[in-house]
């Protein structure tokens, strides 16, 4: 005899909603899919270039790829892409990181001249048995793969770059000169989790500076069976804890996405108590279910959601 849970599963199928309205445990919990979050504002944006795919029944690569897209390739966005800021010796150099359901991930580091790393990366993933590649290298593989060289350094970027010089000092402020990527993680129809994260690094870093954004476990992180994370911030302190992969790790323990944030925000605190309360960093995770959380060392951090009840800005809860 079937029970009424069967029942139900059966009508659902039926109805061809199944895959919106399936089941998880006791509780009986809908999963909330299809749904895509992005670090900080410009998120809104690259949200909407992303649900066009997922709301299609697209696949949760192809929209985090979107998404990203949308910053990168605007030029009044000082931290990615075009239009980012520069190095020290006033080069823009972009990072970026691409991870699909099945654990495949590509990655592209201290790139120039190209708008699209993530698209890059992708192409990393796709097309070679690599991870990573890197300057030059990462450069040749772009323009073999029909990407077009261009120039980055905006007029308005190259002006800030000038007055910067003439103190040239160095001091990141959180929330601006460290609000310097974006990351992005959907959920798709079929269940499926991809992420995205790209970026210019931080403004008048060190030439050759590269940050946690193109390192697989660090800035992005995805397991299809217990969610994804990524991050925003000074990339060092991430890189330390491998953040990414820590957010998911602690998800697959048990801990809610905002929980393991925090506990992944409280692990950096840890081990630099001073410095932590210097800089920001911020994390953001999803998790199977649809469910989704944020947390950050300082106030400041928002990132934005898509899901069936519309696209909206949140400001994510902080250490201090």
């Amino acid at each position: 005899m079937k029970s009424r849970r069967d029942f139900l599963k059966l009508s659902a199928l039926s109805a061809g909603i199944l895959p919106v309205a399936d089941v998880l445990g006791a509780e009986n919990k809908p999963v909330n899919r299809p749904i895509v979050l992005s670090t900080w504002n410009f998120g809104i944006q690259a949200n909407e270039a992303a649900w066009k795919i997922l709301s299609q029944q697209g696949r949760a690569l192809d929209a985090v790829e979107a998404g990203a897209r949308v910053p990168e390739g605007d030029p009044k966005e000082t931290s990615v892409g075009l239009g980012g800021r520069p190095d020290r010796d006033g080069f823009v150099t972009l990072d970026a990181c691409i991870m699909d359901e099945n654990g495949g991930c590509g990655s592209v580091a201290f790139l120039e001249h190209i708008v699209h790393p993530i698209s890059v990366a992708r192409k990393v993933m796709e097309k070679t048995p690599h991870v990573m590649l890197a300057g030059e290298g990462a450069l040749q593989f772009a323009l073999a793969n029909g990407f077009k060289k261009e120039k980055l350094l905006t007029k308005e970027s190259e002006k800030a770059w000038k007055e910067w010089t003439k103190s040239a000092q160095y001091k990141p402020v959180a929330n601006i000169e460290n609000h310097d990527t974006i990351g992005i993680v959907a959920l798709d129809m079929n269940g499926n989790l991809s992420g995205a994260c790209t970026t210019s690094g931080l403004a008048y870093k060190m030439h050759g500076r590269i940050g946690d954004s193109p390192i697989i476990g660090a800035g992005l992180y995805v397991d299809n069976e217990i969610g994804a994370a990524t991050s925003t911030g000074v990339g060092e302190e991430v890189i330390r804890i491998v953040g990414c992969h820590l957010v998911v790790e602690l998800m697959r323990q048990g801990n809610s996405p905002e929980d393991a944030c925090r506990l992944a925000v409280e692990r950096i605190v840890k081990k630099n108590p001073a410095k932590a309360k210097e800089v920001q960093v911020g994390f953001l995770a999803l998790n199977k279910n649809g469910d989704y959380g944020a947390y950050c060392l300082q106030k400041g951090f928002n990132y934005a959601v898509y899901d069936a009840s519309g696209n909206s800005l949140l400001d994510s809860k902080s250490k201090y």
